[in-house]
C-alpha cells in the first residue's frame, strides 16, 4: 500500500490525466505532474506543481520524481509530427521508467491500450506493447491499464464526428462502417486508474464500456442525438482518408490517419474480456448534446501549439 500521499500524473492539464488528477486530489493525495508544456494554463492553480519532462536529463527527470508514490503513467502521442514520433516516446518513456525506478516510486498506473502486440505492424499498438514490457520489466509494482477509445467533455474523436455532421452535408465512413469499438468514459477510466495505484498487486486490465458499436452504429447514434441531417455515404478508405486530409487542410489539424483506420477496421478498439466501466455513451450523448460538436477540437492545437 500507499508510503507516501504523494503522486505524479504525466500530463496532469491534458485529457485523461487531469481526470485522474482531479480524482487523486479528491482522495486527499497531493499531486505533482511532469509535462512538456509547463507553460500551459494550470486548471488546478497551486494544488499542482508542473515541472518539465527533461528527458535529455534523466537526473532532474528522477529529481522530480523523488518522495512520489505512485507514478500516472499517460504520456504517449496520437501519431508522428515534427521531432514528435512513436520510436521517440518509446524511448523517452523507458527514460522516464528509469527515473522512476531511480527515484525510489513505488508503483506505476501506466496508460497502455487494448490489444497492443510487438508484432504490430500499426506502430502505435506495436509500441504501447514494447512499452508494456519495459513497465513489466522495470522491478517496479505496476497497474497497466488498456482503454480503448475515451470519451468525454474534452473528448476529441467523438466530439469532432459531431462537429462535422453539424457542419458538412456529407459524412464519409470509411469502408463497410462494420468495424467495432467499445468506448469508455473519462470519469470512469479516470477512477479505475486511481483505485489501481492503491495496489500492489501487479495487474493488467482492459479499461472499456459497456456498450459496442460499429463505426456506423456510433456515427449514426451521434448524428441522431445532435439532430443532424448529413448523409452518411460509405467510401473507400483511400478515398475517406482523401477527405479527412481536404478537412484536415481546411481545419488546420490531423483529422484522421491511415494507420487510425487501419486499427479500427481490424477490430483493435473492442475488448475480448467483460466491460470494466459502467457509464453507457448513449446516456452521455443524450446529455451533452446540445453542446457536442459545437467547436473543432485540435489535436494539433491541444499538443503543439
Amino acid at each position: 500500500m500507499s508510503v507516501s500521499d504523494s503522486d505524479v500524473v504525466t500530463g496532469a492539464f491534458g485529457y485523461s490525466g487531469q481526470y485522474i488528477t482531479r480524482r487523486l486530489l479528491a482522495m486527499g493525495r497531493s499531486v505533482r505532474t511532469l509535462t512538456g508544456r509547463p507553460d500551459r494554463p494550470n486548471p488546478f492553480g497551486e494544488r499542482v506543481e508542473a515541472f518539465p519532462f527533461h528527458f535529455d536529463r534523466p537526473d532532474k527527470l528522477a529529481e522530480s520524481l523523488r518522495g512520489a508514490d505512485t507514478l500516472y503513467n499517460t504520456y504517449w502521442v496520437r501519431f508522428t509530427h515534427g521531432r514528435a514520433s512513436f520510436d521517440r516516446a518509446v524511448e523517452n518513456t523507458k527514460i522516464l521508467i528509469d527515473a522512476a525506478r531511480e527515484a525510489g516510486v513505488r508503483r506505476i498506473v501506466h496508460i497502455s491500450i487494448t490489444n497492443p502486440d510487438r508484432n504490430s505492424s500499426l506502430p502505435y499498438f506495436s509500441g504501447k506493447a514494447a512499452l508494456e514490457d519495459a513497465v513489466r520489466q522495470s522491478g517496479l509494482s505496476y497497474a497497466i491499464l488498456r482503454p480503448t477509445v475515451i470519451f468525454g467533455p474534452e473528448d476529441i474523436l467523438i466530439n469532432n464526428i459531431a462537429y462535422f455532421l453539424r457542419k458538412f452535408p456529407l459524412f464519409a465512413v470509411p469502408g463497410s462502417g462494420g468495424y467495432r469499438l467499445q468506448p469508455v468514459f473519462v470519469e470512469d477510466m479516470a477512477g479505475l486508474a486511481a483505485h489501481a495505484g492503491q495496489s500492489d498487486s501487479n495487474l493488467v486490465l482492459d479499461a472499456v464500456g459497456p456498450e459496442i458499436f460499429t463505426f456506423d452504429e456510433l456515427v449514426r447514434l451521434i448524428a441522431a442525438k445532435i439532430g443532424s441531417r448529413a448523409r452518411i455515404a460509405h467510401l473507400p478508405p483511400a478515398m475517406a482518408l482523401g477527405a479527412a486530409r481536404l478537412l484536415g487542410s481546411l481545419v488546420g489539424d490531423v483529422v484522421l490517419t491511415r494507420e487510425e483506420v487501419k486499427g479500427l477496421m481490424a477490430g483493435l478498439l473492442v475488448s475480448p474480456d467483460p466491460p470494466t466501466c459502467h457509464t453507457l455513451l448513449s446516456d452521455w450523448l443524450a446529455e451533452n448534446a446540445a453542446c457536442l460538436g459545437a467547436r473543432y477540437a485540435s489535436e494539433l492545437g491541444r499538443h503543439f501549439r
